[in-house]
């Protein structure tokens, strides 16, 4: 496991002076923190972190030292095939093509990955909110059943309030046409909508966390048993990913901050 010092998130620009190169190795130090919590963290990235804790540093600067370092983000995209869309279920058509996202709980997207352990996979149910990309709900289960669906999306309604004409998107898998997970979207108002069958990029905002998930977390730790992945994968989505982790989409903000935000703004204009 990575122990790492409180200072990657607390770090303080006056504890670097640029002029010093002793200094500039601490910064190369932090940078490598940051990288080591954040693997998927590229120089746009690292120079955000770097401001948002008091340091006005020139990225093409940032992107320099990491590189000379040997701590660039090297990413390959991928897309896996997870589906199984080979059901009786009614398919419903994708409403989310084009569409505007301007506000909390205006659409949700959905998505289920495995994880590889000793004795086989764990599978893992999301649900995000596509407007601030927050995990809103989420399930673990050693089998691949429609529970873990429905299993998630209660833990999403538990915690989210004044859901009004939510657009829930999936793939066509039975776990998401099959009857428990439809009546249980359709008793919560939701319009249903779903992706053509076998085309990750009509989900892209699901895949694109599942790849994060996969690049920042999973693939750095060799997950023994069902109890290592519950224990760490809870904790990626909470207190890392929800929390700390800056999205370009959100004006680098984490999400549960750009959350925070929103809501203040609305409150403001509604006191107005």
């Amino acid at each position: 496991m990575l122990k790492l010092s409180k200072s990657t998130y607390y770090f303080q620009s006056k504890a670097i002076d640029l002029s010093s190169q002793k200094n500039e190795a601490n910064l190369i130090d932090h940078i490598g923190e940051i990288v080591c919590e954040f693997p998927g963290y590229g120089s746009r990235r690292v120079t955000k972190q770097l401001r948002r804790e008091g340091l006005m540093i020139n990225r093409k600067r940032v992107h320099r030292l990491m590189r000379e370092n040997s701590i660039l983000c090297k990413v390959k995209k991928k897309f896996v095939k997870t589906t199984e869309s080979n059901n009786n279920f009614r398919r419903y058509p994708n409403r989310i093509k084009n569409l505007a996202i301007t506000r909390l709980n205006q659409v949700w997207v959905s998505d289920i990955t495995f994880i590889r352990i000793a004795t086989g996979f764990v599978f893992l149910a999301v649900i995000l909110d596509a407007f601030s990309r927050k995990v809103v709900g989420y399930a673990l289960s050693r089998r691949l059943k429609r529970d873990i669906t429905v299993t998630a999306l209660k833990m999403a309604l538990f915690h989210r309030e004044h859901i009004l004409e939510c657009i829930h998107h999936s793939d066509q898998g039975i776990q998401y046409a099959c009857n428990d997970y439809i009546n249980l979207l359709k008793r919560n108002n939701f319009q249903i909508s779903m992706s053509r069958t076998g085309n990750p990029y009509d989900n892209a905002m699901a895949e694109s966390f599942m790849k994060t998930l996969k690049y920042e977390e999973v693939y750095l730790w060799e997950y023994e048993t069902y109890a290592d992945v519950k224990r760490r994968i809870p904790f990626f989505i909470q207190e890392v990913y929800n929390t700390k982790r800056l999205h370009s989409s959100l004006g680098y903000l984490p999400p549960a901050e750009f959350e925070t935000a929103y809501s203040k703004k609305n409150a403001v204009l509604l006191a107005s």
